[in-house]
């Protein structure tokens, strides 16, 4: 488990309503979520047709005409 060192910030009624967390522990925790984010992806789409090379950059030259 990740170890967070936090300080919480408090309102005037000593109320936390702030978090804050060393800028390292912040981009360990992100690039968690974005590791989680890109599994979740991959299972969303295992089932997906697999595309060779050429369909997939025919597809890909597709998508660059729509964007100009």
């Amino acid at each position: 488990m990740l170890s967070i060192k936090k300080r919480f910030i408090v309102d005037e009624n000593h109320k936390p309503y702030a978090v804050v967390i060393p800028l390292e522990d912040f981009k360990k925790i992100e690039t968690i979520l974005e590791d989680y984010a890109l599994s979740k992806l991959m299972d969303e789409i295992e089932d997906d047709e697999i595309l060779s090379y050429e369909e997939a950059q025919r597809y890909y030259n597709t998508l660059k005409s729509v964007e100009d």
